[in-house]
C-alpha cells in the first residue's frame, strides 16, 4: 500500500481573456477561473486562491475524517479561513509566500473525546498541505496543434512502485 500510486486530472479551456474553465475526472460542474483586474476580469478565482482553498478543504477533511472515522465522535460543522500572502522573490516574481489557516470547530475545549489527540495528528492526514510544506515535483510540457513538443521541462522522477 506504501507505494500505491493514483492518478487524478483536470482540463482547462481559455475562454476568453485570462478565464479558463476546468473540468475535473469525475462528474461535477464545471469551475471558472479568472485572474484580478488589470489582467482579467475577477470572473472566478485565481490559481493562488484554488492553492488556499485546497489547503484549507484538505486540512478541514483531515480534521474531520479524524474526529469521525478514527474515534467515532459526530462534530457539528468546521469551518475554514485561508489567508494566502503573495511576495515579489528575488526576481521580482509574485510567489505564494505562505498561507495561514484557522480551523473553527463547533464544540468547546474538551466536548468531544478524543479531540486532544486528534489535534497531534490530523495535519499529517492532509495530502495538499503535506505536500506543500515539502514541495511538488511538476514537468511542463507545450505542444503545438499537430501534437509536436515545443517546450518541455525536465521531468522528475516518479516514485518507484518496486521496492
Amino acid at each position: 500500500m506504501a507505494n500505491e500510486i493514483q492518478r487524478f486530472s483536470v482540463e482547462l479551456e481559455q475562454r476568453e481573456g485570462f478565464e479558463f474553465v476546468v473540468r475535473f475526472d469525475w462528474p461535477v460542474a464545471e469551475l471558472k477561473l479568472d485572474e484580478p483586474e488589470p489582467l482579467g476580469k475577477r470572473g472566478g478565482p485565481n490559481a493562488a486562491r484554488l492553492v488556499a482553498a485546497a489547503v484549507a478543504n484538505c486540512l478541514s477533511a483531515s480534521l474531520v475524517f479524524c474526529l469521525r472515522s478514527k474515534f467515532r465522535q459526530n462534530p457539528g460543522p468546521v469551518r475554514a479561513m485561508a489567508t494566502g500572502r503573495l511576495e515579489r522573490n528575488e526576481r521580482g516574481r509574485y510567489r505564494i509566500a505562505g498561507i495561514d489557516v484557522v480551523l473553527s470547530i463547533s464544540e468547546r475545549r474538551g466536548e468531544l473525546p478524543h479531540q486532544e489527540r486528534c489535534l497531534e495528528q490530523f495535519e499529517d492526514f492532509c495530502i495538499v498541505t503535506q505536500s506543500i510544506r515539502t514541495g511538488i515535483p511538476v514537468s511542463v510540457s507545450v505542444v503545438d496543434a499537430e501534437g509536436s513538443v515545443l517546450y518541455e521541462t525536465e521531468s522528475p522522477a516518479e516514485p518507484s512502485t518496486t521496492r
